[in-house]
């Protein structure tokens, strides 16, 4: 008879387990199917911390939030529109160009080397760009409706998220309450002081890696129309675009800029002014310009920063890499500060 209970006993804890197993696979089952919308929520909440700098210096100066929110969003808006208006023709202009006149380019490199010649020989790269230049139009002309499909969607996307970063704007201050309100009472004014440098962090490393990457899209199109090298607005574009990656997108998009100089203007002494721009405008980047737009943004070792942008890129691409930084310098102090706690509130036989 006492195996009965024992029996049901063990039915039941066996079916709360499989209930428990259920609700967690179901639980993993709806993450996975809204995945997206995660990611876009996980967005706009970055968006919306790193232009929260902008709305409390209005704040401070006396603009109630909403009137600050919007005094942001259409100078944001105005901003992206007149970059837009003012590139985008030239740029796609330009670009048309390059792209035409890739194979005379080529040709003309390949006078100027010996070496370029010997591998455009044995590669057979002029005859490759040729027939890809011939075959580009059509090509592109055949994947028109695919690349309008994408375009609605990537901007559905984006209008999605634009509207939850403003809502997200709106009431930061809400969610940071509520967010620290899920801790203890003993230990809410650390974690309002936790939340306070993460959200500092985001903010100051994005504004300042915006400001730092057209400070060098700026000065490289003034030094590549100054050379006289062909293409300068487009170049100058990627040049600001590949800023914004760590560690690495600075170099890549001034090897970029030497090649295409390489190719169409001589080597000396146009191709080589624009090596040695390049050159010293990374020392006056790392060692003048950096420090002082990112001085209270990013305090880490080179190597914990390569380390981040990769986890983040692997995760969300480009805007992953950017926003690993800023999360993972924010993690790294808040750790710090959490062993000084620790250690302050060990006896003193303990800490010795």
């Amino acid at each position: 008879m006492a195996g009965g209970p024992q029996l049901k006993s063990v039915f039941r804890w066996g079916a709360a387990g499989a209930a428990g197993a259920l609700a967690v696979l179901l639980v993993l089952w709806a993450v996975y199917v809204v995945r997206g919308l995660i990611v876009q929520v996980f967005i706009a909440m970055f968006i919306a911390v790193s232009l929260d700098p902008a709305v409390r210096w209005l704040v401070r100066h006396k603009v109630r939030r909403p009137w600050a929110v919007l005094i942001v969003i259409l100078c944001a808006v105005a901003f992206i529109a007149a970059f837009l208006l003012a590139i985008v023709p030239p740029l796609v202009q330009q670009a048309r160009s390059l792209i035409a006149d890739l194979p005379g380019y080529l040709e003309q490199a390949r006078r100027q080397s010996e070496r370029l010649q010997s591998l455009e020989d044995q590669f057979h790269f002029r005859e490759r760009l040729e027939a890809w230049a011939r075959t580009l139009p059509e090509y592109l002309g055949g994947q028109a409706l695919d690349y309008g499909r994408r375009f609605l969607g990537v901007l559905a996307s984006w209008l999605l998220t634009s509207v939850l970063a403003i809502y997200f704007m709106l009431d930061l201050p809400k969610i940071i309450r509520r967010v620290v309100g899920l801790f203890p009472e003993t230990r809410k004014a650390r974690a309002a002081e936790a939340v306070g440098v993460v959200v500092d962090k985001i903010g100051s490393y994005m504004i300042g890696n915006i400001v730092i990457s057209l400070i060098a899209g700026a000065a490289s199109y003034v030094a590549l129309e100054l050379l006289g090298v062909p293409f300068a607005l487009p170049l100058a574009f990627l040049v600001a675009v590949t800023d914004l990656i760590p560690m690495i997108g600075a170099t890549l998009g001034a090897v970029i800029c030497i090649l295409v100089a390489l190719a169409a203007v001589p080597i000396w002494p146009q191709a080589a002014l624009v090596a040695a721009f390049f050159v010293l405008y990374q020392q006056i980047e790392n060692y003048l310009i950096q420090p002082r737009v990112m001085r209270n943004a990013v305090d880490m070792p080179a190597i914990a920063v390569l380390l981040a942008a990769l986890a983040g890129g692997q995760i969300l691409g480009l805007l992953g890499a950017l926003m690993a930084i800023p999360i993972a310098a924010a993690a790294k102090i808040i750790l710090t500060r959490w062993r000084q706690v620790r250690k302050q509130a060990q006896p003193e036989g303990a800490q010795s």
